[in-house]
C-alpha cells in the first residue's frame, strides 16, 4: 500500500518536472525568438543605434532662385545609464557649459525618462536632450565633453533663407509634439517638422528619410567605431527639392509696398493658376523663426496686437465692395435681369434706396456703371433679376432666382475654400443662402430691397484677397479658373468652369478696361502702352476707416497676371490699392520698375504706425 502510494507520488513529482522545464523552454523561446527587447537589450549594452538625419529639401522660386537652404546645427544626446554610473554626472558643470540652468535640465530629463511623452524612450539609447544649437552654442560643451559620461553631439541641418520676405507663404519649422509622435511613428522626442505654410503642407516631401549609424563601444560604454565597419549602417535619403510659383522678386516688391499698412497683395497666373505673390502686412524676417530664438521670437508675434501670424491675403475677410460689381454684371447678364443695352436712371448722391457717390450722366448703361462705379446701376439690375418672374407664393420664385444668384456667384470661387490646392490656411468667406435670411426675416420677410446692399458687395457678402484675384483671373479668362496654388507646373489641378456663359464676359472686360484709361485707375495706366483691366473698391469698414480694395489684370487682350490689393483703413481703393497693383503688374511684365516716384511714395507712406517687421 506504502509502496504504491510512493510510486504515484514519483509519476505526480516528475510531471511537475517537466512541466516547469517545458515552462522555461517556452519561456526562452518567447525572448529568444519572438520577443526582441531582451535581445535588443543585451545588445544596446555592446551597441549603440545612432540616427542620422536627412537634409531637408530645398525650396526654389518660379525662376530658380534659391529661396530656402540649410545651414549646420546641432544637438546635445544623452544616454542616461552611462550619465547615472557611478553618480558621477557634473549637473552644474553641464548646465553651465550650455548656458542653461538646472530648472531646464530637470524639465527636459523629466520629458526625455517619461515613457507616455517619449515612448521610444531606453536608458541605453542616446536621447535627445538640446537641439538646433549652433557651433558657438556648443563649443564650451565639445571641448569638456570628456568630462559628462554618456554625452554627446551630433551634426544636423537647420533652414536658412536667401531672403527676408515670404515668411507667411514658406512657412517655419518646428519641434515635434505629442500629438505628432503619436500619428506619425518617423517621428522620435526632439526631431522637428513644419508647423505651417509650405514646410507643413509638404513636410512628407520635405523631410526625407533617416538613416542609422551603428557604433560599437566596450564594456566601460566607451565608443570603439563603427559595427562590422558600417557595412549595417543605413544612409539617409534626402528630401525632395520643391520649385514653387512665387516670383520673389515680385513678392519683395509688394512686401515693401505694404510697409506700414495693414493689407495683403495675392498675384495669379490666369492661364494656371500659379501664385506668383502671396504678400500680407505685418509679416516678419523668416529667420527669426529658427534656432533657439524661436520660442521666444513667436511668442512676440502672436502677442503682437496687428496679428502677423494672419495670413490676410488667403484667411481675412472683407466685403468686396465695387470690386464685386464686375462679378454683378456677369450673373445679371447670365440670368437675364439685364442686357449690354439696359440703362437705368442714376440722380448721383440723390440716388434712393442707395446713392452714387459719383457724378456722371444718366441714364447709364453697362459699360458706363463698370468705368464709373454707378451704385444705383447695380441695386436696379441686381433687383430685376431677383424679380424677373414676381414673387410667388411663399416668395418662392423670388427666393429661387436668389438660389440661382448664389449659385452662380459661387461658381467663380467665392463663399467656399479652395479644395484642390496646397494653401493650408485659407477661410470661406460667405454668400449667404437663402436658408440664411429665412432664418433672420422669416420665409416671406425678405425681399430684394431687404438684401440691396449686396448688390455693391457690401451687406453680408465676405470674400478673401485669394478669391478676390482669383475672381479677375477668372475675368480675365472669361469664364473659367484652374485652382489657385504655389506648386510650380503642378498639372492635377482642376479646370473650373463658371455657371456664366463665355459671351457675357469681353464687355466686362471692356468695361474694366475703360476704369484704367477713364474711370478711378486712371492716373495708373501702366507705361510702355501696355494695357490693363481693374476695378477699384472703397470698403465700409464699421470699426474704423474704409477699406482700399483693386482687382485687375494685365495685358488687356493677352493676360499674363491678374492682381488683388486691400489695404486696411487706408480709405479709398484709387489712392492705395490701384497704385501698388499697377506698380506690380509693370515689374511682372517689364522686369523694372519705370515709375520709381510712385514706387518712392507708395512704399514709404506709413498708414498704421504699429505696424512692425521682426
Amino acid at each position: 500500500m506504502i509502496n504504491n502510494e510512493l510510486y504515484r507520488r514519483r509519476y505526480v513529482i516528475a510531471a511537475f518536472a517537466v512541466i516547469v522545464v517545458l515552462v522555461y523552454i517556452v519561456r526562452l523561446f518567447s525572448l529568444q525568438i519572438l520577443d526582441d527587447s531582451a535581445r535588443d537589450k543585451a545588445e544596446n549594452i555592446s551597441l549603440v543605434r545612432q540616427t542620422i538625419y536627412p537634409p531637408r529639401g530645398l525650396i526654389y522660386d518660379r525662376n530658380g532662385t534659391l529661396l530656402v537652404y540649410n545651414q549646420p546645427v546641432y544637438e546635445v544626446l544623452l544616454v542616461v545609464r552611462d550619465m547615472n554610473k557611478d553618480n558621477a554626472f557634473d549637473t552644474l558643470g553641464f548646465c553651465d557649459a550650455l548656458h542653461i540652468d538646472r530648472e531646464y535640465f530637470d524639465l527636459r530629463m523629466s520629458d526625455i525618462t517619461n515613457r507616455s511623452k517619449n515612448k521610444g524612450y531606453s536608458r541605453f539609447r542616446p536621447q535627445v536632450f538640446m537641439t538646433q544649437l549652433n557651433a558657438s552654442e556648443v563649443a564650451s560643451l565639445q571641448e569638456s565633453l570628456y568630462k559628462f559620461p554618456g554625452v554627446g553631439v551630433r551634426r544636423r541641418t537647420l533652414r536658412d533663407y536667401t531672403y527676408p520676405s515670404a515668411a507667411q507663404v514658406i512657412g517655419s519649422i518646428g519641434e515635434v509634439n505629442q500629438r505628432d509622435l503619436d500619428s506619425d511613428e518617423y517621428y522620435g522626442l526632439g526631431d522637428y517638422s513644419g508647423r505651417d505654410g509650405l514646410e507643413r503642407t509638404y513636410e512628407k516631401t520635405l523631410r526625407g528619410e533617416k538613416g542609422v549609424e551603428i557604433l560599437m563601444r566596450d564594456n566601460r560604454g566607451c565608443i570603439q567605431g563603427p559595427y562590422n565597419n558600417g557595412m549595417d549602417d543605413v544612409p539617409p535619403k534626402a528630401g525632395d527639392n520643391l520649385n514653387i510659383s512665387l516670383d520673389i522678386q515680385l513678392q519683395m516688391l509688394a512686401e515693401e509696398l505694404l510697409s506700414g499698412k495693414i493689407g495683403s497683395v495675392v498675384a495669379i497666373e490666369p492661364q494656371t493658376g500659379e501664385i506668383l505673390t502671396l504678400a500680407t502686412s505685418p509679416t516678419w524676417d523668416p529667420s527669426i523663426l529658427i534656432g533657439r530664438q524661436r520660442g521666444t521670437n513667436y511668442k512676440a508675434l502672436s502677442e503682437d496686437p496687428t496679428k502677423p501670424l494672419m495670413n490676410r491675403a488667403t484667411q481675412a475677410m472683407y466685403s468686396p465692395g465695387s470690386t464685386f460689381k464686375t462679378l454683378q454684371s456677369l450673373v445679371c447678364l447670365q440670368e437675364g435681369g439685364i442686357t449690354i443695352n439696359t440703362t437705368y436712371p442714376c440722380s448721383g448722391p440723390k440716388s434712393t434706396p442707395i446713392k452714387c457717390t459719383h457724378h456722371h450722366g444718366s441714364p447709364v448703361g453697362l459699360l458706363g456703371a463698370i468705368e464709373q462705379s454707378c451704385n444705383p446701376f447695380y441695386w436696379q439690375a441686381y433687383r430685376d433679376m431677383l424679380e424677373k418672374d414676381g414673387y410667388g407664393k411663399d416668395n418662392e420664385l423670388f427666393k429661387e432666382r436668389y438660389r440661382l444668384w448664389v449659385n452662380d456667384v459661387r461658381s467663380f470661387g467665392l463663399g467656399g475654400r479652395f479644395q484642390d490646392t496646397d494653401i493650408s490656411e485659407q477661410s470661406a468667406g460667405n454668400i449667404p443662402t437663402a436658408d440664411f435670411y429665412d432664418k433672420i426675416y422669416g420665409k416671406t420677410g425678405w425681399r430684394a430691397i431687404t438684401i440691396r446692399s449686396n448688390s455693391i458687395g457690401q451687406g453680408e457678402v465676405l470674400v478673401t484677397p485669394l478669391q478676390l484675384c482669383n475672381l479677375a483671373a477668372t475675368i480675365a479668362n472669361e469664364g473659367y479658373y484652374i485652382t489657385p496654388h504655389l506648386l510650380r507646373s503642378d498639372t492635377t489641378k482642376e479646370l473650373h468652369y463658371t455657371a456664366v456663359e463665355q459671351k457675357y464676359f469681353p464687355v466686362v472686360k471692356a468695361g474694366m478696361g475703360q476704369v484704367m484709361t477713364k474711370g478711378t485707375g486712371r492716373w495708373y495706366q501702366l507705361p510702355d502702352s501696355i494695357t490693363s483691366a481693374g476695378k477699384t473698391g472703397t470698403v465700409q469698414n464699421h470699426a474704423g476707416k474704409d477699406h482700399a480694395i483693386f482687382i485687375g489684370f494685365a495685358p488687356l487682350d493677352d493676360p499674363k497676371i491678374a492682381v488683388a490689393v486691400v489695404v486696411e483703413n487706408a480709405g479709398f481703393g484709387a489712392t492705395w490699392a490701384a497704385p501698388i497693383a499697377s506698380l506690380l503688374m509693370e515689374q511682372y511684365l517689364t522686369g523694372t520698375i519705370k515709375r520709381q516716384n510712385l514706387k518712392e511714395r507708395i512704399a514709404t507712406t506709413v498708414l498704421n504706425s504699429n505696424v512692425k517687421k521682426l
